[in-house]
């Protein structure tokens, strides 16, 4: 099995509507696309069995365009949404700074103790975004699937197929539209598989694009 943030995952394009700047979470919007590079160079130098997305429709349009070339049906994958940031959700960046300063401190520098208010922690991200991959191992054994999900979500499943915990997760870094390609292999060093690095936040699709500075949240 070799799939992007399990063979090939690729984070979802940046969105440049009202939600640009703020804790996006569950929220759906229309948005820009910056994917087409990355769409063509997966689409069509890859071979894709399967195609996996979470439900948000930011993700699943970029799933979509990347599938047609395969003639792929693109499934929702509920454990692949967001991460909830609960009550932060469509609030601008600098009022949370201010509205909840403690816990945006704390958000900052120990991300993995934080529960956003009416939202999750990344333990529960975590936990239900591994199931999600899980279940797709055992659907596609010996396969090339592709996932597509958000930066949080790859945050978590990357630190954890390399061995990593969870306050880690500011150290992991996932531009726009980022290529993430894993392999399950059976190790003999081991009992079982284990998942094995091919790259990581690969973005040389973009190569000669006007971007800006890398924002991670």
């Amino acid at each position: 099995m070799s799939f992007g943030s399990f063979g090939v995952s690729i984070k979802h394009q940046r969105f440049v509507s009202v939600t640009l700047g703020k804790p996006r979470g569950s929220i759906q919007a229309n948005c820009l696309r910056f994917t087409e590079l990355a769409t063509n160079r997966i689409g069509k130098d890859q071979t894709i069995h399967a195609a996996y997305t979470s439900p948000l429709s930011r993700a699943r349009d970029t799933a979509i365009a990347i599938a047609r070339h395969h003639d792929l049906e693109v499934l929702d994958l509920s454990c692949l949404a967001d991460l909830s940031y609960g009550d932060w959700e469509g609030i601008p960046l600098k009022e949370v700074k201010v509205k909840y300063a403690d816990l945006y401190h704390q958000w900052e520098t120990a991300p993995h103790t934080v529960c956003f208010p009416n939202g999750e922690p990344l333990a529960v991200l975590r936990t239900r975004a591994l199931a999600a991959v899980e279940e797709v191992v055992q659907r596609h054994p010996d396969q090339t699937v592709l996932l597509m999900t958000h930066r949080a979500v790859n945050k978590v499943l990357i630190a954890a197929f390399i061995g990593l915990d969870n306050s880690n997760f500011w150290r992991i870094a996932q531009d726009t539209t980022a290529i993430n390609r894993f392999h399950l292999v059976e190790d003999n060093r081991r009992v079982g598989k284990t998942w094995y690095i091919a790259s990581i936040n690969e973005t040389g699709h973009l190569r000669g694009m006007m971007r800006g500075a890398y924002v991670d949240f």
